[in-house]
């Protein structure tokens, strides 16, 4: 990697400060979520020939039919998961590592699973460079991890037909998974799902949203 690939300007800094006011004003709430947004560098998850569209708030095409998520999504999923530092989070579609650099630097130890393998590699090499120490892993996201679970939280960031019962069960009691569900038109529902002591769980929605599908049964080279 040439030597100004984790570079950090002023201006990179001015944008992403405009991108925190931007997602605070959109409704996050969450104070730790806007500072981890205005401290991580999105700019450096982008190919250099497209780094004036990454601090807008929109998704942007990374190859192998995936996205980067839109700034004001990866806030609100995250402010939804109840980030404590410490937490054990599993991210089920590590993407261009994005919304795990986030986690990562809530204070969360995080793993996350990718299927697409052109993207695994990527993230695989990109993240600990950057500083993320992020476990990184190659596989089917329906099937979780669960030689590494269970997990305080999971989060999915593609869109899912429905919930994996393999996810549900490697999230601990008192735990709180965060996916968008699959509806008629296209479109996702946000949804959380909070696994209570005795294993019973409590599903809550929370409005619509527009991701990449959630791809199982095989992993894509």
């Amino acid at each position: 990697m040439s030597g100004n690939r984790f570079a950090d300007t002023f201006r990179h800094k001015g944008l992403r400060k405009q991108l925190a006011e931007t997602v605070r004003k959109k409704g996050i709430t969450d104070e730790n979520v806007i500072s981890a947004i205005e401290a991580i560098p999105r700019h450096w998850f982008f190919d250099s020939s497209f780094l004036e569209f990454a601090y807008e708030d929109k998704a942007f095409p990374i190859g192998s039919g995936q996205t980067i998520s839109q700034p004001y999504t990866v806030a609100f999923q995250t402010q939804l998961l109840q980030v404590k530092r410490g937490d054990k989070i599993l991210e089920v579609g590590t993407g261009s590592g994005y919304q795990a650099s986030i986690l990562y630097q809530m204070g969360a130890k995080v793993f996350s699973i990718e299927r697409q393998r052109a993207l695994y590699q990527k993230a695989k090499e990109m993240l600990p460079a950057a500083g993320f120490l992020v476990k990184t892993f190659f596989g089917d996201g329906y099937k979780g991890l669960p030689t590494f679970g269970p997990f305080d939280k999971i989060i999915v960031t593609a869109g899912a037909p429905f919930i994996p019962e393999a996810l549900i069960e490697q999230l601990k009691p008192g735990g709180i998974m965060v996916i968008p569900v699959d509806d008629d038109d296209g479109s996702q529902t946000m949804t959380t799902v909070e696994k209570a002591a005795d294993g019973s769980y409590e599903i809550s929605q929370h409005g619509k949203f527009r991701f990449v599908p959630l791809l199982g049964d095989k992993v894509h080279d």
